[in-house]
């Protein structure tokens, strides 16, 4: 797999950064002080990858639009209670981006999250000046739909065939499938190797800083 890839595209959340009970946590928080039925933990592990729109409606199917933007609106609030610093980063993140970029990489974000959220994350955590370019989703389609990666493909110039979407739940591999860009795996999110190999990722890696001396 050496020499393979000239770009690499990672997904943020579960992926690059630690945060996915943070979310299950927030998520069901939000429900609870709003009135609605807490979903189970795996319930928002299904959805950590996708829009905050598309979440809310795969969580609360039978709510009205205003109560989803309510609960929306509460999670919000509650997740940006935190404070992001580079310790947030899987262990040895930081250095791997460098690494990579080092190694003439070019490096992008894929995310779910909207704009003001991954810039608020990227920049605590001390990585945004690693990433040529990123994409959020309310900034173009939510995944699984492959626009997101199409247009980091379009902007940066790089063939299909040299392009890697790293990602740890179901929307990204899917999502990489959809577009026709080579996936891998990480296990360290939303979903295990037994879920995330029914998309067809290269490898199934425990952490993102397994890809060192594989790709």
């Amino acid at each position: 797999m050496k020499n393979r890839f000239d770009l690499i595209i990672f997904d943020w959340d579960g992926t690059l950064m630690d945060s996915v009970d943070w979310i299950v946590h927030c998520i069901q928080q939000a429900a609870m002080r709003c009135g609605f039925a807490v979903p189970t933990s795996q319930a928002v592990r299904d959805i950590v990858g996708l829009s905050i729109e598309n979440a809310m409606k795969q969580l609360f199917p039978d709510e009205d639009s205003e109560s989803r933007q309510k609960i929306a609106a509460d999670y919000a609030k509650t997740f940006f209670t935190k404070q992001i610093g580079p310790d947030d980063l899987f262990p040895g993140v930081h250095d791997m981006l460098r690494q990579f970029r080092s190694q003439g990489y070019r490096l992008a974000v894929a995310t779910g999250k909207k704009s003001t959220g991954l810039h608020t994350a990227i920049t605590a955590t001390g990585v945004a000046e690693l990433f040529c370019t990123t994409r959020c989703a309310d900034q173009t389609a939510s995944k699984p739909n492959p626009l997101m990666l199409e247009e980091i493909i379009v902007e940066l110039d790089v063939a299909k065939q040299r392009t890697l979407m790293v990602g740890d739940s179901v929307h990204d591999l899917q999502m990489a499938l959809n577009a026709q860009v080579a996936s891998i795996g990480v296990t360290c999110g939303a979903h295990p190797a037994t879920t995330l190999q029914k998309y067809k990722p290269l490898l199934c890696l425990n952490y993102p800083t397994d890809l060192i001396g594989i790709i």
